[in-house]
């Protein structure tokens, strides 16, 4: 049921073409909140995507294709937001790309990448967000880091670098706004049945001989005890509580649903 909880809310969710990023964003939408998507795909299924949340959830859309790895695009992004929007009040860093090599083969440039688009992109993002959340004394950041901002794992430098730092960097935004109305929070999931997944789970099938399937039960076999993924739906479900007064006194926390990766 449509609730109007962040009824003249604006939620600028980058990365939410797909994913993770599209739960997040339908799940504000369907609390009243308009929104902000961003990321890459074919314009035409874009402009569909937004314009059909926006029916569905009978809020306002927008989209801005700003490359998260530019800060010149990242700011001309936000201002865009302001421009029809008045602001943003509840910002969602999700964009994020992967890759996997040891550390001395790692490709210098796919290490700057990565740490450009999961980390830099939400520093630029938020320093450009709290003035306007300042002035109205209240805002949600929300960080998509991952069980990789709490734990490492070999082959993946970069992504558990960059996504350490995001948890850093929600500790110091939170710190940073204690006594306001904005508070500060990454929500760090376990494995999600995404692109980004979907791609290792068919490269491994590819590498090893075997079933989709088989490759999938042995992907989560190794991280997630539950032996199931985490849904964007859910996601977006708590994305939605901390964006709640219940949540008022959230700060700072790094969130786990990894089903029970962390907690072994």
């Amino acid at each position: 049921m449509k609730s109007s909880m962040l009824s003249g809310k604006t939620a600028l969710v980058t990365g939410s073409t797909s994913g993770i990023g599209l739960g997040m964003a339908r799940a504000l939408a369907e609390h009243g909140a308009n929104i902000v998507f961003n990321g890459f795909g074919d314009a035409r299924q874009i402009e569909k995507l937004y314009t059909d949340v926006g029916k569905e959830f009978g809020v306002q859309t927008a989209y801005h294709n700003a490359d998260m790895s530019k800060p010149a695009e990242i700011e001309a992004m936000m201002q865009f937001a302001t421009d029809k929007f008045g602001g943003v009040d509840i910002l969602v860093n999700n964009a994020g790309i992967q890759f996997v090599a040891n550390v001395e083969d790692f490709p210098v440039d796919r290490w700057d990448a990565v740490i450009a688009i999961n980390l830099t992109s939400a520093f630029h993002t938020t320093r450009l967000a709290l003035p306007g959340m300042k002035k109205r004394n209240w805002g949600r950041i929300i960080n998509l880091a991952s069980a990789h901002g709490l734990v490492g794992s070999a082959g993946k430098s970069a992504y558990v670098a960059a996504k350490h730092g995001l948890v850093g960097l929600t500790k110091v935004t939170a710190l940073e706004n204690a006594h306001s109305g904005i508070t500060c929070n990454a929500i760090c999931p376990g494995w999600v049945l995404t692109p980004l997944v979907q791609k290792q789970i068919d490269d491994r099938a590819g590498r090893e001989g075997i079933s989709a399937d088989q490759a999938r039960k042995e992907l989560l076999a190794e991280k997630q005890p539950s032996g199931e993924f985490v849904t964007p739906e859910q996601l977006g479900a708590l994305a939605v509580f901390l964006c709640s007064p219940a949540a008022d006194q959230v700060r700072g926390a790094a969130w786990n649903v990894d089903g029970g990766w962390t907690a072994q």
